[in-house]
């Protein structure tokens, strides 16, 4: 599945002007989230139960999307449609010609519609882990994988960009998930996202894959690539297949959220800085990643390794043309 072009031009205009500007490190998104508030019970955002009531101003939000500069950023959450001003957030990243993805379960996705126009600059990510009994269950919100369906199928209607991210867990089926790409398919998203859980260890149950059950599971599914609307690039799924090595850039998706700059990434804490230049200078990249932090031993996620796909891509002669033929798949 091709990347829309503008997206990809802006993408690869942005890193080779970096890198001849001699830029060691630069983010290729901004993970922006205006709020920890969520109308789901998610374990993961433990870390924020005493702060859910602070948001991030929409004058925080636009600046940080200045100070980042990346081409692209991604509203993430809590359920960031529950942000007060969050109209106001999505129209000044979109003046900005920042490509936008929303991520949101669903729940009250079909209550914006109305408020919003669609645009090739912004698009929704719904989040489907599985069918309905696996989705609903791992969410803890009977009924949820039904409302995000109907949320879809309203979005695509009214003329949104709708994309979808699945993340794989210990347990599911390659099956059930292709049962979910043909059904994701039919409805005509315009692209899946898929990845590997992060080892959590606030989630003590046994549901995250080691790198040699991702390497078994999406080994076939690289093989029938063609076959779905991937919205990832080549290079990455390669590397979850076990086809490539990829080494994780945890600056390509910096985090900005209520408390401050998160460190290291968007899946471990270390704590917060004042700045993005101050998470840049300040920050010991070198000591993140796996074999470096036993809490990376098992991360292949988007957030740390997309990045470096992407980077590998402009890189060499080799990845260029997996780019190029991801692209115009009739070449």
């Amino acid at each position: 599945m091709a990347f829309p072009m503008g997206l990809t031009f802006s993408l690869i205009k942005y890193m080779i002007e970096s890198k001849l500007g001699e830029v060691d490190r630069f983010p290729l998104a901004l993970m922006l989230q205006p709020t920890f508030c969520s109308n789901l019970d998610c374990i993961r955002i433990g870390e924020y139960q005493d702060t859910f009531e602070r948001i991030l101003s929409v004058e925080e939000c636009l600046a940080a999307v200045d100070e980042v500069g990346a081409p692209v950023v991604c509203l993430t959450g809590g359920e960031p449609l529950l942000h007060p001003n969050i109209g106001q957030i999505i129209s000044g990243i979109l003046e900005r010609k920042r490509f936008l993805y929303l991520s949101t379960n669903g729940l009250v996705a079909e209550d914006f519609l109305s408020r919003l126009k669609p645009s090739s600059y912004f698009g929704f990510v719904f989040q489907l882990d599985g069918m309905a009994e696996t989705h609903d269950r791992m969410a803890g919100h009977p009924g949820l994988f039904e409302k995000a369906i109907l949320a879809i199928q309203a979005a695509k209607k009214a003329g949104f960009l709708v994309y979808t991210n699945t993340t794989v867990h210990k347990g599911v089926s390659l099956g059930e998930i292709e049962t979910l790409f043909v059904l994701l398919s039919r409805l005509k998203v315009d692209g899946l996202i898929v990845a590997p859980a992060f080892r959590c260890d606030a989630v003590e149950s046994d549901v995250f894959l080691s790198r040699e059950e991702i390497g078994d599971f999406f080994g076939p599914l690289y093989e029938k690539r063609s076959n779905y609307p991937f919205h990832i690039s080549p290079l990455y799924l390669e590397f979850l297949a076990g086809r490539r090595r990829l080494e994780c850039v945890p600056w390509g998706n910096p985090i900005r959220n209520p408390l401050g700059w998160k460190q290291n990434c968007c899946l471990i804490t270390n704590g917060y800085c004042q700045s993005y230049h101050e998470l840049v200078e300040n920050t010991r990249w070198d000591r993140y990643g796996v074999g470096k932090d036993p809490r990376c031993a098992t991360c292949m996620v988007h957030c740390g390794f997309e990045a470096a796909a992407l980077n590998a891509a402009t890189g060499s002669l080799s990845g260029m043309w997996s780019m190029i033929r991801w692209q115009f798949p009739g070449l």
